[in-house]
This record gives C-alpha cells, sequence and structure tokens, in this order.
C-alpha cells in the first residue's frame, strides 16, 4: 500500500535529477507514492521516491526511482536521458525522458530485450492504476 509523500522529497528527487519531474507524476506520487499500473495489459510496480521521514517509509522506499535507473544504467541499451518509474518483473521499464533541465509528460515502454523504446501514454496521468 503505498504512502502519501511530501512535496520536500520531490523537490529532493529532482534536485538530485537535475531535472523537473512532470507535474502529472509528481501530483500522483504525492498522492500515492507507489502501487500498481496496468498497462500493455502487465501489471507495473511503480517505483516510489525516496521518503527518509521515518524508518518505515525509508524501508519502503529502498528500491526508489532513481535508484532503480542508476542500476539499470549499467544495462545495455538503456537510454541515457531515461528515469525508469516502473518495472514489469521480466526486465521491461516505463521510463519518462528528460529533454534539457525536465522530464518530459509522455510515458515509454523500453525493452530490455531490443533496447526500443515505444510511446504508451501522452502522460502519466492517462496510465490506468491497477
Amino acid at each position: 500500500m503505498p504512502f502519501d509523500l511530501a512535496a520536500s522529497f520531490i523537490e529532493a528527487a529532482e534536485r538530485e535529477l537535475a531535472s523537473s519531474l512532470p507535474s502529472s507524476y509528481a501530483n500522483a506520487m504525492r498522492a500515492a507514492n507507489g502501487g500498481d499500473l496496468d498497462v500493455l495489459n502487465e501489471d507495473w510496480r511503480l517505483y516510489p521516491i525516496a521518503d527518509s521521514s521515518d524508518r518505515r517509509r525509508l524501508s519502503r522506499t529502498s528500491n526508489h526511482a532513481i535508484k532503480e535507473t542508476a542500476a539499470l544504467q549499467q544495462w545495455p541499451k538503456f537510454p541515457s536521458r531515461a528515469l525508469a518509474i516502473a518495472g514489469n518483473g521480466s526486465g521491461d521499464q516505463l521510463v519518462i525522458l528528460r529533454n534539457g533541465d525536465a522530464f518530459g509528460d509522455a510515458v515509454h515502454h523500453w525493452s530490455h530485450e531490443t533496447g526500443v523504446l515505444t510511446k504508451v501514454a501522452d502522460d502519466f496521468a492517462d496510465l490506468p492504476r491497477a
């Protein structure tokens, strides 16, 4: 069960990324930091944004989006300007792409086998929660 998230943790993530996050994604994470999506007829687990406000939240956000992205950057074909926001458990990722100092609104599916990016939504808010 995802927790709500204080705006200060969104701001901290944006500072660490040196880029602003799409407002629809940031607002969704404020309301429910994590959870599940149903995209492409698959279940996807949203990576939370790091929350160190107490031990329980720190533990529940240990697999946060920035940490997951750092690990994925070691994989061949992972796009250098991508932030992984969800995984399907088999290696594929849902990502948002950085353009300058901001991440775009569109959400893409990244195939870990082919490296191909395919847009699945024009905006995070268009993705159905499971």
